[in-house]
């Protein structure tokens, strides 16, 4: 099997493009089976963050790979491809395990060495786990991934000093004010990111924080841990007539704030300035509030200058880590050499034994008269024999495996042995299991669809029978 990477990131796409390419949440399952669904995709995982969706599937052949992959994002995010070609990048093999590993280690995000995308990963990775749209190949890299991540941020120390998408928000307002002291923060969201934020904000010295959220509870759960004040978002517009300094980071699907909504709030605050940050993806605050008047908007993809002070010995750390990768690199692969000599294992197993039967059922025809244990005796005796005769063999096939022309050689071994019609017959029964496990997966997606459907209609249709 092949493994190949497509997707956007901060590097490739501006955020104007990749808001448009953002996974909702509920949707990933459904989406995880429509990937693996697609022509040649054995295995899938779909990471996605603010700044990257990324497809990692593990193909049976690369011919038309890329082709399947632009037609599945076109056909999920209803997006002409010739809108988003341009910005797609696709990574095979080992340079694809080498961009995972940089991914997950922090090495490839806006902030180098940064851990947040690490659990991101990994979580990704259990969805797919638990949506069985991964297999042996994609268990063993992604464990390895994170594995060698954690490692290498012990090791290396890369990400000890607080550099991070949310750090870098807070040091641009810090900028730009000086102080937080006696400024009014709205923080608009309640989610990991809004967390990070609040918590760089209290360090610098922050002390009256409004936290604002569709649920209260969450709100006042991150409002008290940082000593702030919770609210909703019915009340958002009351709390932007106040504020100083606004950092938006919720899921919503569209605009939180629009120019319209905020042109009201402007002639109240008396042309006291107003200072966002929009770290959302999709984006929360309409970009037409950087043209207003006392409005300086900012977002994502302005927090890349602000990240300097700490880089320095990141970059340090970053070179450790690059030469960990590229350990783990030799490592997989070596692993996954010996992995595709197993069907030419089994099959070379399968014929051998096909033989033993076909001689015992031949030599208990030729000779009627022997009796259970001698028919025992003889058959323990040619079974040694036949294991014996394929010990050294196996084991010569494995090491050439991992060699640099082991696939050749694995080709070689499978025609000196005949096993073309054993493989094939094998490579079938796959297809067919696969198969059937994507129909079933299908099933249970349409039934949960449906429960969900069911569900959200429930009242209504109680309503209907009153």
């Amino acid at each position: 099997m092949h493994i190949v990477v497509a997707g956007l990131n901060y590097r490739t796409a501006p955020v104007s493009i990749r808001e448009k390419f953002a996974f909702a949440q509920g949707e990933l399952p459904l989406a995880l089976q429509e990937l693996k669904s697609t022509k040649c995709v054995m295995e899938c995982v779909i990471v996605g963050t603010c700044n990257r969706t990324e497809l990692y599937v593990a193909v049976d052949t690369q011919n038309m790979c890329a082709h399947h992959l632009r037609t599945f994002i076109e056909k999920w995010f209803k997006v002409p491809k010739e809108q988003f070609s341009e910005h797609l990048y696709i990574y095979e093999n080992q340079a694809a395990i080498n961009h995972l590993f940089r991914v997950t280690s922090g090495l490839d995000s806006m902030i180098l060495g940064e851990t947040q995308i690490l659990g991101q990963v990994r979580d990704a990775f259990f969805l797919a786990q638990e949506h069985k749209t991964t297999g042996v190949l994609f268990n063993t890299l992604f464990k390895q991934a994170v594995t060698m991540a954690k490692r290498a941020h012990t090791d290396t120390g890369i990400n000890e000093n607080p550099v991070s998408v949310s750090y870098a928000a807070v040091e641009l307002g810090k900028r730009i004010f000086g102080s937080y002291e006696n400024k009014k923060v709205l923080i608009i969201g309640a989610g990991k990111m809004s967390e990070l934020t609040a918590k760089h904000l209290t360090a610098s010295g922050a002390n009256k924080v409004t936290v604002v959220n569709r649920t209260l509870g969450r709100a006042q759960e991150l409002a008290e841990r940082f000593r702030g004040v919770a609210s909703t978002m019915d009340k958002l517009m009351l709390h932007l007539e106040e504020a100083d300094i606004v950092i938006s980071s919720t899921g919503s699907t569209g605009y939180v704030l629009t120019a319209e909504m905020v042109s009201s709030v402007l002639q109240r605050r008396r042309s006291r300035p107003l200072f966002m940050i929009d770290i959302a993806v999709p984006r929360d605050l309409d970009p037409r509030l950087g043209d207003m008047p006392n409005v300086y908007l900012y977002d994502i993809d302005n927090l890349q200058s602000i990240v300097s002070a700490h880089l320095e010995e990141r970059q340090k750390a970053a070179v450790k880590i690059e030469e960990m990768i590229q350990a783990e690199i030799v490592a997989f692969e070596q692993w996954s050499k010996t992995l595709g000599i197993a069907p030419v294992i089994q099959a070379l197993q399968a014929k051998a034994s096909a033989i033993h039967e076909e001689t015992m059922d031949s030599l208990m025809n030729k000779l009627p008269e022997l009796d259970e244990r001698e028919l025992k005796v003889i058959r323990k005796l040619t079974k040694s024999i036949v294991n014996q005769m394929l010990r050294d063999p196996i084991v010569r096939i494995k090491e050439m495996a991992a060699e640099r022309n082991g696939d050749e050689a694995v080709d070689l071994f499978a025609k000196i042995f005949a096993l073309e019609e054993q493989l094939e017959g094998q490579k079938r029964a796959e297809q067919e299991q696969r198969q059937r496990e994507a129909e079933a997966a299908q099933e249970r997606m349409k039934d949960e669809l449906l429960a969900k459907v069911r569900s959200s209609n429930a009242p209504s249709e109680a309503w209907a029978k009153a």
